[in-house]
């Protein structure tokens, strides 16, 4: 028995506008980012997802007045600039940018799944996320932003294989194409087609369980709303695009520190040796003697990329743990274990202030700059975690440290809307 997807009657774009409603998730940005993204565009999704961008800059972003507002765009959105399937389809939803092509299917995905621990977590909620995303949830009477899901692909190239049908659907010309301004092209297919409807509802049911990549808080809220209401309904289920776990590629996700515990930069050195090989200069950057100095991006697992003082080092860690537990092997564990808590007392990286996490997207550029401006002491650059480790986590019924994975690219809320 395996996981159960279902189709869904849309609330999409009209397709000429596809691409002005499209919108980062709302989590990725603050108001007034938010606010500069969505200027002269009235169709942005933004002014439903962050609808405080359209009230003044002081106003409570989750006060009642923000979560009516929402309703209110939404509805006006709907209006004018988006259209709703008139029978249930399933969607494919094609991402193509940072070097790399994922295709997922958008459908629906049952809550009591969620549960029932079938589609399963690897990072903790905070209940004041999970309050806002509740209240503006309940006051749209709509999932408007997608969970991005994966599953565990053992059946490559199989008729039953949901990538392989995905694939032979998106020979046909997709309903919406386009670039957005970050460079991703975002493709959007209709199935339409019960015959090919009821093939991927029993490939699913053949997979035993689908994994949160991004969006734990949606997915929790997803849940409680569903909890929430007496009778049974749409709400029972809730938008999510499931991607190939082997099509995905996770960021890395880089730490950044104020001080260095009251150590002088030799005695952190010094430190840092018991546990960690030291390289620096031609041996740190492997550069042959012509690139001194260059950023140092980690190639592989317990290796880490090091900035301090208008220097890069390349760390590797002497003795890697040679425990099985799928959390103490992750390499931000290890950095945690062996340096950030015992050398720089870093004990609790998700409430201690002298840490900050720097998405790879970002650069190693956005870690000199850091340092470089005098906000921050020392830098460390990741070897991202793999999806195979993810899934080991979450089988384990573990959590991952704070700030593990950065997924790249991001799928865009406001394509497809799942009302109650």
């Amino acid at each position: 028995m395996g996981v159960t997807i279902k189709a869904f009657k849309a609330v999409r774009p009209r397709p000429e506008l596809a691409s002005a409603v499209a919108a980062l998730p709302y989590d990725v940005m603050n108001a007034a980012e938010a606010r500069e993204m969505a200027e002269g565009n009235p169709h942005s999704f933004l002014r439903v997802d962050k609808a405080e961008i359209e009230l003044p800059p002081s106003t409570d972003p989750y006060s009642p007045e923000v979560y009516q507002k929402a309703n209110e765009n939404l509805q006006t959105l709907i209006k004018t600039a988006m259209l709703q399937d008139q029978q249930p389809n399933l969607y494919i939803y094609r991402l193509t940018g940072y070097g790399q092509v994922q295709t997922g299917l958008a459908a629906c995905v049952s809550a009591d799944e969620y549960e029932r621990g079938l589609i399963k977590r690897h990072e903790f909620t905070r209940p004041e996320k999970e309050q806002d995303r509740i209240n503006h949830m309940l006051a749209c009477e709509a999932h408007t932003g997608p969970i991005f899901l994966a599953y565990r692909r053992e059946r490559a190239g199989e008729a039953n294989d949901p990538a392989a049908i995905m694939a032979e659907y998106t020979k046909n010309a997709p309903e919406y194409s386009f670039t957005a301004d970050d460079g991703v092209k975002h493709e959007l297919w209709v199935i339409d087609k019960l015959q090919v409807q009821n093939q991927l509802v029993e490939a699913f049911g053949q997979i035993p369980a689908l994994y949160i990549a991004d969006g734990h808080h949606r997915n929790a809220t997803a849940a409680k709303v569903a909890k929430m209401r007496d009778e049974r309904g749409e709400h029972d289920f809730y938008l999510a695009v499931i991607f190939p776990h082997d099509e995905l590629a996770i960021l890395d996700y880089n730490r950044v520190i104020t001080d260095l515990n009251g150590a002088s930069e030799a005695e952190f050195l010094d430190k840092l040796g018991a546990d960690w090989l030291i390289e620096s200069g031609c041996a740190a950057c492997r550069c042959g003697g012509s690139m001194c100095g260059s950023q140092i991006k980690p190639s592989k697992k317990f290796e880490v990329g090091m900035y301090l003082t208008d220097t890069w080092y390349r760390l590797t860690l002497k003795n890697p743990p040679a425990s099985a537990d799928p959390i103490q092997s992750l390499d931000c564990s290890v950095l945690q274990n062996t340096l950030l808590a015992p050398i720089l007392g870093i004990n609790d990286p998700r409430a201690d202030k002298r840490i900050d996490f720097v998405g790879g997207i970002r650069g190693l550029g956005e870690l000199e700059k850091r340092v470089d401006s005098g906000e921050m002491a020392v830098a460390f650059a990741l070897f991202p975690t793999s999806m195979d480790e993810l899934m080991a986590v979450a089988d384990a019924d573990q959590i991952m440290p704070p700030k593990s994975t950065w997924f790249e690219p991001k799928l865009r809320s406001g394509l497809l809307v799942h009302l109650f």
